[in-house]
């Protein structure tokens, strides 16, 4: 069987497994060991300007208690109608904001602008009878595989900070945006205050990171994080995961292959796709019977809707299988 299913179900990269047997000595418990201690150094290295760096277990954990330490509970954070901290969270940023609220924008390829924000925000009266916005939250690369260019990053920036509303970037796909965008992972954050890194779609076991642009959050972060119970005490070794997807650029090399499978696929779609191919997520317009036709070769994906299908394409996914799908899908 080819699975297209999810990169969440791609299998744990070689060189984490290495990094997590390497790590499995004596080290000083919660984020007090050597590991932990080089992420601030490694990140900042990375993205070109000084931020603090904490280990969580999942997207989830890490977008909220980046978002919490930019809204208050009775505030509001912008995102796309279509967001995962909206559509898959579950109600986890509720939780973890005090009931803060999420103001849904739209926005073409659930991409959000400043022009769309506006729509939404300019009519808030300021008073306390309204929710009053605290927060932007964007997708980097967006839910339907979309990239921000850096000149969109930009525009989002100064809005964000001529209006005094913190900017987040939900980074679950951040490699795959950075690596359309050139692999410069300064540019694929922009002028964002904070980023939760996504590591598992991209090849890792169990570790994301939350990225503050801003080391001075870090503190209260921290507090959030033992309060949501999200310290691990052997957090060795999820820091083990991140800098080992970090050692030679391997979280870039993944996701250079995931996009490159994408592009193998697309190029057998045409007029299918409902938007361009920008990281590693296909959406493709294909009838129940089409779809069934593809089941039947043996390729495994998800229903998109009534009338379309999503594709996700992963670090390990074979070049023939790439070609295979493309192959069948141009021949329906």
């Amino acid at each position: 069987m080819s699975k297209f299913l999810s990169d969440n179900a791609a299998p744990v990269h070689p060189k984490v497994w290495e990094a997590m047997r390497a790590a499995d000595s004596a080290d000083n418990p919660y984020d007090g060991d050597r590991l932990s201690a080089e992420l601030d150094e490694r990140f900042t290295d990375l993205f070109g300007r000084d931020c603090a760096v904490m280990w969580v277990a999942t997207g989830t954990a890490a977008n909220c208690l980046a978002l919490a330490s930019m809204c208050q509970p009775h505030g509001g954070v912008v995102c796309h109608q279509e967001a995962h901290i909206e559509v898959d969270e579950g109600g986890a940023p509720g939780f973890y904001l005090h009931g803060a609220k999420l103001m849904l924008c739209e926005g073409e390829g659930a991409k959000l602008t400043p022009e769309g924000i506006a729509a939404l925000i300019d009519p808030i009266r300021d008073d306390v009878h309204q929710v009053q916005p605290h927060a932007i939250a964007i997708t980097q690369a967006s839910e339907y595989g979309r990239t921000y260019s850096p000149g969109e990053l930009a525009s989002l920036g100064d809005f964000a900070r001529a209006r005094g509303l913190g900017l987040h970037m939900d980074g679950a796909r951040f490699a795959n945006a950075a690596a359309f965008l050139g692999g410069d992972a300064g540019v694929a954050a922009g002028p964002v205050d904070s980023l939760a890194f996504g590591f598992i779609k991209n090849g890792g076991m169990s570790a994301e990171a939350v990225v503050l642009f801003d080391p001075a959050q870090a503190d209260m972060v921290k507090y959030r994080r033992k309060r949501a119970g999200h310290l691990q005490c052997k957090g060795r070794y999820l820091a083990a995961q991140i800098l080992a997807m970090l050692d030679g650029d391997l979280w870039l090399e993944n996701a250079r292959h995931a996009n490159a499978a994408a592009q193998e696929v697309a190029s057998g779609c045409g007029e299918r796709l409902m938007h361009p191919v920008e990281a590693n997520e296909l959406f493709v317009l294909l009838t129940q019977t089409e779809r069934e036709a593809l089941r039947g070769q043996g390729f495994e994906f998800y229903d998109w809707g009534a009338e379309a299908a999503r594709f996700v394409t992963a670090w390990n996914t074979p070049e023939d299988d790439a070609a295979a799908l493309g192959k069948a899908i141009a021949s329906l």
